[in-house]
Order: structure tokens, then C-alpha cells, then sequence
């Protein structure tokens, strides 16, 4: 701006401030008053900031304030007027503005104020000027915080400002001129701090306790003192070059004369023997020109290869939103001077500052007190100072703060977070790329700091970094983030810097969790999967519409959907055809069809099908091209971020019309119908290194690395080596070499084959050869029959597995591994005969039945599975898609019971309700089949009943007498004897219980099935196949396995219930077949009244739990059930025993309590009854509660036995049975509850006691 330009005022005001004469500064008696004036001046500029430039124009600040500075800095509310002028003059450009102006005019005034900000860091590098600055900020610091006024906290937060602003001016290198090991402006305001003592407060602050509020701002400073240098640089700064890096500079310098002198001789053969003046020209034989004549060519020629038509030709220029982003960083090399004092300085820093001040920065974080985006200077620091720690002296108590899983966590959260904003605030890109690019660097040093503490000679480190690495490889985002970053990279949004550094962190974090593989063997991961949970929804809520979610919930559904939606933006996936946003044949008008449409998309998007709500999306911008769905044009970024604008949204849905049907609401009791709610379960599973490698064998990841290979020559020797580790990975490791059969990587390699300093690159010419030899012997031994052809045009197009497998190994051959993979064993032409005539017959005769399973039932061959049979009829072409093989779920029940149905149900209740099993008998002669607690409430509700207990089943004895109570217990011990096997663990009581009351429960139903023949489990099974409980069987099954898996880590012995949840196991549970087969495998049904559902028995282990699983899923035989052992002698001895004891009362031997007390043994009999219960509900409960309850027990049947040795007399088989127990007590082999073993000694001792009388 021209000074004659400026305000007359405003120049006035300026020449009221007083004269500078020599250096000596003359101020005027209003020059206060003055400095108050300009600074209401800097308060009323305008959008153009025209008072801030014509103050820069007049260089203000070096010809006035400056010098008022140094000479009345003693003048103390002239000194802070001035200090607040200053802060105000010196804030960046980029504050001013807002943001780099679009406009040109706009842009020359930003451009303007940068150039004045220049000059003022010029007038800065003053020692003297800083001197003055420390010395009232060290008084300022010596103040107490009781004397500490507001006004000495105002001042300090602005020296401290003044500092920030004046080291954020940026460098301006072409006004500069400066090389590496010069002073450029930064370093001498940098050393004008240093010799100021400036740089010892800012480590004050940052290392007291009592100054943690200005923990920002000195954290700011450090940032952009060292903001031009590298840590590396630093920690060897005064280092004499070791003899690796002399080697590698020799050896890049050579590269560079072998490529000098290579193209000085291209150049010399390019130019010919003949002088340049007679060029001459020349025709090309065969070469038509516009008109039939041969092409003449009017340039000098060496080979027919020159010819080129595109030298006149004006290159396409692309557009600026497609151009590479360009790297704003720039480092350079300082002097020495000050390299060695920025070393020493951030030494001190790490020993006395760094984990107290961080981890004030992090609380602040966390707790929002800072200002936006603050955490990019936490970000920085973390990633320069671990890094300097890490080269120059490694101690990991220094950067112990940041060292944690805490901070992965936090770095990637940044991370993700950062992504997303880049995505949605388009205009400013640039920003949030940047913020992402230093938290990548940030999470690439933490790994380099965790791996550098695995190496470490203390053995506590190592196992520090062994946790740590144990979290990260355990959690899922930590191993996906690498996947995402590479396969979300744009060269428009994302400089090529960022892609160097994703390369080597991605190259870190893999060789890391390699090397953790092979050293734990096998590990265990986190796996998120995908869950649809259903709601009930009242009646009044659908008329109402379905309830907005909450925000969070949104957030989680988002990151679930948004990957596979990338997938199918990007191409990758099959859209759904049959969508249809609008219908001519409906009266309904068009706007609301639109509003429809969005609706549609908005469910589409919350139900968890991505690919529906894209393909209605763009179905819907072509009926509506108005732009409400996106216009024609509509980048994937755009549309990705308009599919998250419509999931988000809450948009009005019209209230649904009442159906004329059932106009009526529905009942208090019934249920309404269910709606899907996506959500996301976290599991475990074994993690497999190469199943992880081939994640990697995708074009996605792969580009990227071949659009840096392109720059083999700029980029570094370690990015070089990460970038052909990861592409040996993928042809070597993974065997997918024919991913890299590319035109764009063979062009690449090319170049490298002809490059003069290709021996610098050994590692990648050498990996270029063996993709060559590879790909040529693949044309060499491919036939013109196998499309040997096609493979050179492959070559043009990235391929995916399936490509490169086909290319490889013949086309059409990937498909026939799948069928094989899937079909099983081979198939005979008899059994494919066979096949489809069973599917033409079972499909013209129809019915309800599976087809499929209507085949396996008839088949020749039984091991055919479901998968086998559908994968051959596919294969045949007897059947088009596998979905029309998919078996037909159940209609499900309407929850309203209608009038007929409670007409049949009280006739029913009135016929069967003096049964043993009243409600067992009503749903057996039902019309529509309901579950056992449908029926039961349903007759509460009607008040056919009155209590629940009047519906509960009567238990019998077998023969239909009651047995007294001596006979009841030898029944009792006969059966926990027969079910018992040798060598078992000693079950519990809970456990003896349940065994005995199902035995009791159970007596009918044996008495039945010992009359017929008994059932094996394979009939069994199959009859449960024929009406249709084949999706319960495997819901038995995988409980089983469930159960198996928590056996092998718990080893308690606990019966688990298996409880139904839905209406079609409560039917499958009340089935006489579905129950047959539960007691025939095993489990235990429900002991008493109290009890409701079947239990898995805590004797059978999980090796015995498996092999039960397997059988009811047909994996195999019945045969491989454990069998049950025989019996040892004392079993044997007690069996015999109890026998003797029935016989004797069949004959008519009636015992002294029975004539004497008839009463006792039913009053002992509902005692021993109620103590069952109770232990049954109590199992939970504590060991101490348990044992006194079990002791209680115990008393009462010793009391009961003591009574019963009394009346009888001694025996044979009591004195066998004596001996067989003392010749059997030592042995380990049988495991024999205790419980019985003392009911038997009592019974034998008592017998001899009466001998003996």
C-alpha cells in the first residue's frame, strides 16, 4: 500500500506517537493515549483489514513501538498498552481473514498483511528486544499467587501471545535466499530467545506445577520453534557421520553421476553425425499421409520410432479440484550453532518437562477447556519428541506419559474423526488433511517406540511393550485402520508425503504383528460381527411411526454401514435390481412419491442394507433429476455424504391409515409385530497372519503403492523396502502374483530396467525379474485354446482375485475350485442321475416338506449334506439360484387369540382338565398349535383356572401305590446307581436331585417304551427332520457346543437350563419325540414343579458335549456316543441290596413303620420334597448357604435311615455287600457320590448292630 495513500487521521495518530533520532526514541507526552488510539482503530477496520495494512505500510511497529520498547519498558502501563498493540499487529494472516481468500482481490490483500508480518519477525531478531521480554515475564513469574494480580495473568498470556505470533509468521525462501547451514530469519529470532534466557522460562513454565493454565501456549512455542527441523536431525546434531551414512551418501551420489553421464550420451546419440543445418527431410515408406502419398516428415530422424505427432499439440491440463495436493511442509537444515542449542533444548525438555506437561494437554483435551483443533500440537509433540528420544539416548521412562494403549485409542480416534471432516467440510480440505497427516506421523512413532522397546536389555520394558502389543493386535480398529487408510487414499486430498508415511507405518505395524506371531504361536482377536435385534412395537407406536433413534445410536450404525457402502459406491458389490421409487399405476401424486422414495432410503440405510438404499438413490435421481437425490454428475464422495445426510435426518413420515380389515386395536395381552434394529456384537476368534496378508491382495490396496513405486527415484532406500515387502507379500506369501500382472507396474519396471543407476535398487530390480520371468512363462505355456490371447489385454486393467487366479490358471477354473469346495466329493454320473430325478419327483408331488431335505432322507449316499445337494443342482442347471432351495420359514402366529379358538380352548379345558397332563393334552388337539405359556396365560386370562399350580402335571409311581419311605429312598439310590458310570465326578447335590426327581417323573413313560421297541437316536432324529425341527436340533446343537467351550475354562459342574427364546423352541421343547431324544443323548428334564426347563447335566464333559452336537447335527454317527461303563462291585453290591428290599415288600413283608406310624413316611416324604426345591432355587447361592442346607439334609436321612436299620434284620446280601465295599473303598477308580455310599454303610452297620443284640 502507498503510504500517501493511507488516512489522514491515521497518520496523524502514528506521528503523535513521537520521533526516533539516532537510537534514541523521543516519545510525545500523549504517546499513551496515542497507542489507545490505534488500537480503537485496529477494532473499526473492515472486511479488507485496511488499518492493519496501512500500519504495516508505514512500518509502525519497526520504527515506533519497537523503540519505545527497549528504551520505557520501565513505563509499565505504557508498556503493556504497547504489548496489547503489538499482539493485535503481529496476529497471523490466516486469524485476519478467517481463511485463505478465494477471491483475487481478497487473496492480494492476504498476501499484503503476510508481507507486512515478514517484515515485522525482521525487526524482531533483536536480542535486545527479547532481553526486555524476559526480564518482565522472570518478575511476573517471581510473583506469588496471592499477589499475583489479573492484570500481571493478562500480561503474561500476551507476552506470550507476542511470541506465538511472531515465530507463526511463515518464511518467505525467495526473498530470503537462504541454503541449508545458514541463518535464516527463524533461526536468528530462534537465537535472539537463546541468548534472551527466553527459552529457560518456557521451561519453567512447562515444568511448574503452579503455571499449568499457560501449558497451551508454551506448547505452541516449542511447536513452531522446531517446526523447520527435523528430530532425526537434531538428536545427531554434532555427530560425526557414522560409516553407514557415508556409504549410502556415496552411494546416492554415484547414482547421480551414472544418470548424469547416461543422459549426456542419449543426448549425444539423439543429435547424429550430421550437422544440425542439414536436417534434410525425410519420407515415411507405409505411413499414409492426409492425402494416399507417403507421409513426409520434416524433422531429423535416426530411427522410425521418433516419428511423433504431438509435438505441437498443447498438453491436456487438468483440473485444479483433480491435480495432486501439494506438500505445504518444509524442513531445512539450520547452522550448527543452532541445531545444537535446539538439541540441548529439547533434552531438558524430555528430562524435566515433557510427561507433566502432556499430561496436563491431555486432561485439557479431554475435559474441552482448549480451543479448536489444539490437539494437533499435542499430536506434534508426541510424534517429535518420542522420536528424538527414540535416536538420540532411548529411555522410555522419559516419554512414559504417551506411552500406553490410552493413546493409541486417542490417535486414532483423531484419526478417524479427521477422515470424516475432511469428507464433509470441503472447504477446507487442506486443514484436515494436514491434521490427519500428523496424527498418522504420530501413531507411526508410537509403533516405532513400542517396537524399539521390544529390543530393550530390560526385561520389564519388554513385557510392557508385550501388553502393549497384545491390546492393539487384540482390538479390531487397530488391525483395520491400515486397510482403510489405503483404501480411502486420494492423491487430491492427500499429498504424496502422507502416502509415504502410511506406507512405512502400515510396513511397522505389520512386521510387528508378524513378529508377535511367530513368538505367542497362537493369539486370540476381537471380531466384530453384525446382529439384527428385534423390538416389539405396540400398536400405538406403529400408528405413531417408529421411534427416532438417538444420535449415538446412529453414530454406531454409521460405522457399521459405511464400509460396505464405500464398497458398493466405489463398484465393488451388486446393487439389488428390483427397486422401483416410482409407480404411474398409483393415484398418489408425485411429491409424495418423492417423499417416499427419501423415506424408503432413510429405512433402507437404518435396516442395515447399504446396497438397496444405494440402488434407490440413484434409481430415484433418474425419475427426479432435479437435484433433491444428487445431480447427474454427482461424485462418490458427494453421494457417500449424501446417504449419511439422509440416515441422519429426521424426516416426517405420514401417519399410516387404520386397515379396513381390523379397524380395532389390537388387546392389552397381544403382541404387536417386531421390528429390526441393526447392532453390532463384538466376538473372538484365532487369528491367522495370512488371512490377514491376503486383505492386502486387493487393486484397492495396491494402487497406492504403485502410484509411489512410480517415484523409486525421489523416495528414500526404507520407503523402497516397504514397498516391496508388501508386494513380495502379496505374489510370494499369498501366491497372487497375477494381482501384479499390470501395464502401469511393467511400465514402471521398464523404467527401472533401463535405469543407468538401477544397481542402487537391487531390491526392486530384483522383484521387477521375478514378476517378469513370472508373467512371460505364463505366455510361453499357455495354449491359444486356454485364452491365451486375453492374457495381454488383462494387462491393461487391475484385476481382483478371482481375475488374477483366472489369468493364471486358466479361465473358467475359479469356478470349478468354488464348486468343488462347496459340492464336497465327487459325484458320480449314477448319483447326479439319481439326484435330479428326486428333485423332478419331490417337486411335481409338492407339500410343505424341504425339498432338499426330502432328498437327503431318500438318497443313495447319507453323507450328503444340504450345502453338497444344493451346490450340484446348481451346478447342473437344475436349479438357477440357490435361493430357491432356501427352506420356508413358519408363518408366524398371530398373538390374538380369536373367539373360535377360545370357544375350542375352554371345550378342551373341559374334557381334559382332570388329566395328568391338561395342557400337554389341549395343544395336542388344537386347530393352530401354541406354546405351553400362551395356553397356560390364556386360561388365567379366561379364569378357567385359578391358581397356575391347578395346570402343572401329576407325577405318578410307577405300578400306581404309594411306596413308603424306606422303599422310596432304595428307589431312589437304585436310580442314581443305573445312571451313574465309573469313574465319573462326583456330581453335586442340586445335580443328585434333578437326577432323582426325573427318574421319579420319568417312570410312566419308561414303563412305555419298555412294553415297544426301543427308539435309537438316528429314528429319532429323522422323524424330528420330517416335521420340521431341524433349525431346533441345531439350536440344541450349538448350545451344546456353547456349554463345551465354557467347560474346558470353567470346570464347576454346573447343570445349565436351556431356556427357549422364541415361540418355535417352546413348541420343539413340549414335543414327546423332540423330549425323547433329549433324554436319550443325555440332558436332564425338569425336576420338580419348580423347575421349567431341561438342563445339561455338569457330569458330561465338553469332549462328551461336543461329540453330543455333533450327532444331533449329523456330522456323525450315534455310534460315537460315550458309552456308559459297567458298574464296579460296589454298585453292584448296592443295586443287589435295593432289589432285595423290593422283592421283600412285594411279598408282603411289611416293615415295623409301616404298622406302627403310617403317618411318618408321607410327612418325611413332603420334607425330603420341599428340601429338593429348595436346594434346586438356591443354586446360586453362596458355599456356606449350600453346605448348611446339604448338612440339613444329611441329618434328616440319617435320622430316616437310623429308623430303618432299626426294624430290619440283618441279611446275606447285607454282609456281601459289606465286603464288597471294604474290598472296593480304597479304589480310585470309581468316583462314587458320598451320599450314598454313607446311606449304605448305615444300612449295613445298623444291620450287624441288630446281629450283635
Amino acid at each position: 500500500m502507498d503510504l500517501y495513500m493511507m488516512n489522514c487521521e491515521l497518520l496523524a495518530t502514528c506521528s503523535a506517537l513521537g520521533y526516533l533520532e539516532g537510537d534514541t526514541y523521543h516519545k510525545e507526552p500523549d504517546c499513551h493515549e496515542t497507542v489507545k488510539d490505534l488500537i480503537r482503530y485496529l477494532r473499526r477496520e473492515d472486511e479488507t483489514r485496511d488499518i492493519r495494512q496501512q500500519l504495516g505500510a508505514s512500518q509502525i511497529i519497526q520504527t515506533d513501538l519497537i523503540p519505545i520498547i527497549k528504551q520505557y519498558h520501565d513505563d509499565k502501563p505504557l508498556f503493556e498498552t504497547i504489548i496489547r498493540l503489538l499482539v493485535n499487529l503481529t496476529q497471523p494472516a490466516i486469524v485476519c481473514f478467517g481463511k485463505v481468500p478465494k477471491d483475487k482481490m481478497f487473496r492480494h490483500y492476504f498476501l499484503d498483511v503476510v508481507s507486512y508480518l515478514q517484515g515485522y519477525k525482521v525487526a524482531f531478531a533483536d536480542e535486545e528486544v527479547w532481553t526486555v521480554l524476559s526480564r518482565k515475564l522472570y518478575e511476573l513469574l517471581q510473583l506469588d499467587w496471592e499477589s499475583r494480580q489479573e492484570e500481571d495473568s493478562l500480561l503474561i498470556e500476551r507476552i506470550l501471545l507476542l511470541v506465538r505470533n511472531i515465530l507463526h509468521v511463515p518464511a518467505d525462501p525467495e526473498e530470503e535466499k537462504r541454503t541449508d547451514d545458514d541463518a535464516s530469519v527463524h533461526d536468528q529470532v530462534l537465537w535472539a530467545i537463546h541468548q534472551s534466557g527466553f527459552d529457560d522460562l518456557l521451561k519453567f513454565i512447562a515444568s511448574s506445577d503452579s503455571e499449568q493454565q499457560w501449558c497451551m501456549h508454551v506448547l505452541e512455542i516449542v511447536s513452531l520453534m522446531c517446526r523447520e527441523q527435523t528430530s532425526e536431525q537434531l538428536a545427531r546434531a554434532g555427530q560425526g557421520r557414522s560409516a553407514g551414512e557415508k556409504a549410502q551418501d556415496e552411494l546416492e551420489l554415484q547414482a547421480v553421476r551414472q544418470r548424469e553421464l547416461a543422459d549426456r550420451q542419449a543426448k549425444i546419440r539423439a543429435l547424429g553425425t550430421r550437422h544440425s543445418r542439414f536436417g534434410g527431410t525425410f519420407v515415411v515408406q507405409g505411413m499414409k499421409s492426409i492425402s494416399d502419398k507417403d507421409l513426409i516428415y520434416h524433422q531429423p530422424l535416426k530411427e522410425i520410432s521418433q516419428v511423433s505427432f504431438d509435438r505441437e499439440k498443447n498438453p491436456k491440463r487438468k483440473p485444479k479440484n483433480r491435480q495432486p495436493m501439494k506438500d505445504g511442509d518444509t524442513t531445512r537444515r539450520s547452522t550448527l550453532s543452532i541445531r545444537l542449542f535446539l538439541k540441548q533444548f529439547c533434552e531438558d525438555f524430555l528430562e524435566n518437562c515433557y510427561n507433566g506437561l502432556m499430561r496436563t494437554v491431555k486432561d485439557n483435551l479431554v475435559r474441552m477447556k482448549t480451543q479448536d483443533h489444539d490437539e494437533t500440537y499435542y499430536l506434534w509433540a508426541m510424534r517429535f519428541f518420542m522420536e528424538f528420544n527414540r535416536v538420540h539416548n532411548f529411555r522410555v521412562d522419559m516419554v512414559s506419559e504417551t506411552v500406553s494403549v490410552r493413546t493409541f485409542h486417542f490417535i486414532e480416534t483423531n484419526l478417524t474423526n479427521f477422515y470424516e471432516m475432511m469428507l464433509t467440510d470441503k472447504d477446507d480440505i487442506t486443514s484436515w488433511s494436514r491434521r490427519m497427516h500428523l496424527a498418522l506421523k504420530a501413531y507411526n512413532e508410537l509403533l516405532m517406540t513400542v517396537n524399539a522397546m521390544d529390543t530393550s536389555k530390560d526385561p520389564a520394558v519388554r513385557d510392557s511393550a508385550n501388553v502393549i502389543k497384545s491390546n492393539i493386535f487384540y482390538v479390531m480398529e487397530y488391525r483395520e485402520i491400515f486397510l482403510t487408510l489405503l483404501r480411502k487414499f486420494d492423491e487430491t486430498k492427500q499429498p504424496k508425503t502422507y502416502l509415504k508415511d502410511l506406507v512405512e507405518t502400515t510396513h511397522v505395524f505389520i512386521k510387528m504383528l508378524e513378529r508377535f506371531c511367530k513368538t505367542k504361536g497362537h493369539i486370540v482377536v476381537q471380531k466384530k460381527r453384525k446382529k439384527t435385534k428385534r423390538r416389539k412395537r405396540t400398536a400405538e407406536q406403529g400408528a405413531a411411526g417408529p421411534p427416532e433413534p438417538s444420535e449415538e445410536n446412529l453414530n454406531t450404525l454409521w460405522d457399521g454401514l459405511s464400509g460396505d457402502l464405500s464398497t458398493f459406491i466405489q463398484g465393488e458389490g451388486e446393487l439389488p435390481q428390483d427397486v422401483a421409487p416410482f409407480d404411474a399405476t398409483l393415484d398418489t401424486p408425485l411429491e409424495e412419491q418423492r417423499v417416499q422414495a427419501m423415506i424408503s432410503i432413510q429405512d433402507s440405510l437404518r435396516g442395515g442394507d447399504p446396497g438397496r438404499a444405494l440402488a434407490t438413490l440413484r434409481a430415484a435421481r433418474e425419475v427426479w433429476p432435479d437435484g433433491a437425490f444428487g445431480s447427474a454428475d454427482i461424485s462418490q464422495e458427494d453421494e457417500f455424504m449424501a446417504l449419511r445426510e439422509i440416515c441422519f435426518t429426521a424426516l416426517p413420515r405420514p401417519a399410516p391409515e387404520p386397515s379396513e380389515e381390523n379397524p380395532e386395536p389390537e388387546d392389552e395381552g397381544g403382541e404387536a409385530e417386531e421390528e429390526e434394529i441393526p447392532q453390532f456384537n463384538m466376538t473372538e476368534q484365532d487369528f491367522n497372519f495370512q488371512d490377514y496378508i491376503r486383505r492386502f491382495a486387493n487393486p484397492q490396496m495396491l494402487k497406492p503403492y504403485v502410484r509411489l513405486m512410480a517415484d523409486y527415484r525421489t523416495n528414500s532406500a526404507h520407503i523402497n523396502h516397504c514397498i516391496a515387502k508388501m508386494l513380495h507379500r502379496v505374489a510370494w506369501d499369498c501366491k497372487m502374483e497375477g494381482l501384479l500382472f499390470q501395464i502401469s507396474l511393467f511400465r514402471i519396471f521398464q523404467r527401472l530396467m533401463e535405469d543407468p543407476a538401477g544397481s542402487s535398487y537391487s531390491e526392486l530390480t530384483k522383484f521387477a525379474k521375478y514378476v517378469l520371468g513370472r508373467f512371460f512363462g505364463l505366455v510361453t505355456r499357455s495354449a491359444p485354446s486356454d485364452g491365451n490371447g486375453n492374457i495381454f489385454p488383462e494387462l491393461l486393467f487391475w484385476k481382483g482375485a478371482k481375475e488374477a487366479y483366472e489369468m493364471t490358471e486358466g479361465y473358467g477354473s475359479y469356478q470349478d475350485v468354488r464348486k468343488k469346495k462347496r459340492g464336497g466329493a465327487e459325484w458320480s454320473p449314477d448319483e447326479q442321475e439319481e439326484l435330479v430325478q428326486w428333485y423332478n419327483r419331490f417337486k411335481e408331488e409338492g407339500g410343505e416338506v424341504d425339498i432338499v431335505d426330502r432328498i437327503r432322507q431318500n438318497f443313495s449316499d447319507p453323507n450328503k449334506n444340504r450345502q453338497q445337494i444344493i451346490a450340484q443342482l446348481v451346478f447342473q442347471g437344475v436349479v438357477q439360484d440357490r435361493s430357491e432351495l432356501k427352506r420356508k420359514k413358519r408363518p408366524r402366529q398371530s398373538a390374538v387369540w380369536r373367539e373360535e379358538e377360545e370357544l375350542e380352548l375352554q371345550e378342551l379345558f373341559d374334557k381334559h382338565k382332570h388329566s395328568d397332563d391338561p395342557v400337554g393334552d389341549i395343544i395336542s388337539e388344537m386347530t393352530e398349535k401354541r406354546s405351553k405359556k400362551k395356553v397356560v396365560e390364556k386360561l388365567l386370562a379366561l379364569g378357567l383356572v385359578s391358581d397356575r399350580k391347578d395346570l402343572y402335571k401329576k407325577r405318578r409311581r410307577k405300578g400306581g401305590k404309594k411306596k413308603d419311605k424306606e422303599e422310596d429312598f432304595m428307589l431312589d439310590d437304585e436310580a442314581d446307581m443305573a445312571g451313574l458310570e465309573e469313574g465319573e465326578p462326583v456330581p453335586s447335590d442340586a445335580e443328585m436331585d434333578v437326577q432323582d426327581s426325573s427318574d421319579s417323573d420319568s417312570d410312566d413313560e419308561q414303563s412305555d417304551e419298555s412294553d415297544g421297541e426301543e427308539e435309537t437316536v438316528p429314528t429319532l432324529l429323522k422323524r424330528l427332520q420330517d416335521e420340521g425341527l431341524g433349525d431346533q436340533l441345531q439350536w440344541i446343537a450349538s448350545g451344546l457346543e456353547r456349554t463345551a467351550d465354557d467347560r474346558e475354562t470353567d470346570e464347576s459342574g454346573e447343570s445349565v437350563p436351556i431356556v427357549p427364546l422364541t415361540e418355535d423352541s417352546e413348541t420343539a421343547m413340549e414335543h414327546r419325540t423332540f423330549q425323547k431324544l433329549l433324554k436319550t443323548v443325555g440332558l436332564a428334564p425338569p425336576a420338580n414343579e419348580q423347575e421349567s426347563f431341561w438342563r445339561i447335566p455338569g457330569t458330561l464333559s465338553a469332549a462328551e458335549l461336543r461329540k453330543t452336537a455333533d450327532v444331533i447335527t449329523g456330522k456323525e454317527a450315534a455310534d460315537d456316543l460315550p458309552a456308559k461303563k459297567q458298574s464296579s462291585s460296589r454298585y453292584k453290591a448296592l443295586k443287589e441290596l435295593a432289589k432285595k428290599q423290593g422283592k421283600e415288600r412285594k411279598r408282603g413283608k411289611p416293615g415295623r413303620q409301616e404298622e406302627e406310624e403310617p403317618s411318618t413316611a408321607s410327612k418325611s416324604g413332603k420334607k425330603r420334597a420341599r428340601q429338593l426345591d429348595s436346594s434346586d432355587e438356591d443354586d446360586d447361592e453362596s458355599i456356606t448357604s449350600g453346605s448348611s442346607k446339604r448338612s440339613r439334609k444329611d441329618s434328616s436321612n440319617n435320622d430316616m435311615e437310623e429308623s430303618m436299620a432299626a426294624e430290619d434284620k440283618p441279611s446275606e446280601e447285607a454282609k456281601v455287600t459289606k465286603k464288597a465295599l471294604e474290598s472296593d473303598s480304597d479304589s480310585d477308580e470309581d468316583n462314587v457320590p458320598l451320599r450314598q455310599i454313607a446311606h449304605a454303610r448305615r444300612r449295613i452297620e445298623s444291620s450287624d448292630s441288630e446281629e450283635d443284640k
